[in-house]
């Protein structure tokens, strides 16, 4: 974490002066006083300057962009972040050139690069954070294909009358196909197999 120490007329002064050197805003930093200083005699003769230290909070948003960076960095990878935070979840976009490198073969990178990052995230939070990392819109366009798929392969399970077993996909894809599929008339859903190879399977009701 970065800190400064800084002086100033006032303490206010003071951690004005640090917040501006350090450019960061007050919500982003703790700060000590060290010493308050003194206007001394007459507010000239003894006067001691007030004293502070700043140190920038290790919020789960730098965390997350400190991790990433250092990722894409070592890929050589250049590529702008763009994080948004609500209560429980935390929303990464990264965009840039060639991103379809960070996607992997159906997502799989993308999918690895964000269970490191929940797991740097988490590191001694009380409360869990959910992460989720998108580059390239891969994460809604990926929903759509599978909500397809699931109703394409509903049907053809229902007209042949046989059950249909999909190949392994991740817990976040099969949730998609369960969903999708869940108000169905004719076919239900449920998964089979052991991590990493679990996978969904459509059979009639």
């Amino acid at each position: 974490m970065k800190n400064l120490e800084a002086t100033g007329k006032t303490v206010e002064e003071a951690i004005q002066t640090a917040l501006t050197e350090m450019k960061v805003s007050r919500g982003e930093v703790e700060v000590e006083v060290i010493d308050e200083g003194s206007k001394g005699f007459l507010g000239i003769f003894g006067a001691k300057p007030a004293r502070v230290k700043i140190t920038e909070i290790d919020t789960i948003e730098k965390k997350a962009e400190s991790f990433l960076k250092k990722v894409l960095k070592n890929m050589g990878i250049q590529a702008e972040l763009i994080i948004k935070q609500d209560e429980h979840s935390l929303q990464i976009n990264m965009e840039g050139k060639t991103m379809g490198i960070l996607i992997g073969h159906r997502g799989e990178t993308l999918d690895s690069l964000q269970y490191l990052t929940s797991l740097v995230v988490n590191k001694d939070q009380i409360k869990y954070v959910r992460v989720a990392l998108d580059t390239e819109n891969y994460r809604s366009k990926r929903e759509e294909t599978l909500e397809q798929l699931a109703r394409k392969l509903a049907m053809k399970a229902k007209k042949t009358g046989h059950s249909i077993v999909l190949e392994p996909m991740n817990p976040y894809e099969r949730r998609i196909l369960h969903a999708t599929l869940q108000d169905n008339p004719y076919v239900q859903t449920h998964s089979e197999g052991e991590e990493p190879n679990r996978k969904v399977v459509i059979a009639l009701k």
